[in-house]
């Protein structure tokens, strides 16, 4: 046979680098629709916009995203499926028995630093005409995170009622987001104390249900 081995060899590859190269497109444009949500807005940004911020043709966006939504969508699901892998590691079972200043170290620090490191995700939230299904798909990462929250005190204080404990994780959550917004309209120094707030806000609120001291946690 002509065809030789070698052959075959010299053609599997293409189509991979293909891919690589349209991902890293992707992700190009996903940077650029970023930077473009958290300057103007998502109901301001525009597909013409985010090409010029990526430095490509409308058409060349256009191969990829149909519009501005499925921009935003796909943007959001990235950010979804990272900050889940955040909450995964900080609320892993080895932190719940950590002294109370620690654990709250360990679960705030990696969240604070993906929000600040990703604006563009509480931007787009906010935003009063975000799609949909980014919406709903927030809306369970929230209901997730608020889950693991409640196991922390649940293994923390077992001897809470199930209204005490919903009440606390629904308070310091909120706590949190409340400082999350101070810290993120801020930088530098200023954001440095917004989080030493936070911290010292959930400390007070917390210290008195799951105690300051750390403990054993349950298998």
């Amino acid at each position: 046979m002509s065809e030789s081995k070698a052959d075959l060899r010299d053609e599997t590859p293409k189509p991979r680098r293909r891919q690589a190269r349209g991902e890293r497109r992707i992700q190009q444009l996903l940077d650029a629709a970023a930077h473009v949500f958290c300057r103007t807005g998502y109901t301001s940004a525009s597909t013409n916009a985010i090409a010029r911020e990526a430095g490509v043709s409308p058409g060349t966006l256009y191969q990829f995203f149909p519009n501005k939504e499925a921009i935003a969508v796909e943007l959001g699901e990235r950010l979804n499926r990272r900050m889940m892998e955040t909450h995964g590691i900080v609320f892993a079972p080895e932190n719940v028995g950590l002294p109370l200043g620690e654990l709250l170290d360990t679960v705030l620090d990696p969240m604070i630093e993906f929000n600040c490191a990703n604006p563009v995700f509480l931007a787009l939230i906010q935003s009063s005409d975000a799609p949909g299904r980014l919406l709903e798909e927030h809306a369970e990462l929230h209901d997730s995170i608020q889950d693991r929250i409640s196991e922390l005190i649940g293994v923390r204080n077992p001897g809470l009622s199930p209204e005490r404990r919903t009440h606390t994780t629904t308070m310091a959550f909120a706590l949190f987001k409340v400082g999350l917004a101070l810290i993120l309209g801020h930088e530098g120094a200023e954001r440095e104390a917004y989080v030493a707030e936070l911290k010292a806000a959930l400390y007070g609120y917390l210290a008195p249900v799951l105690g300051t001291e750390g403990v054993r946690a349950r298998p």
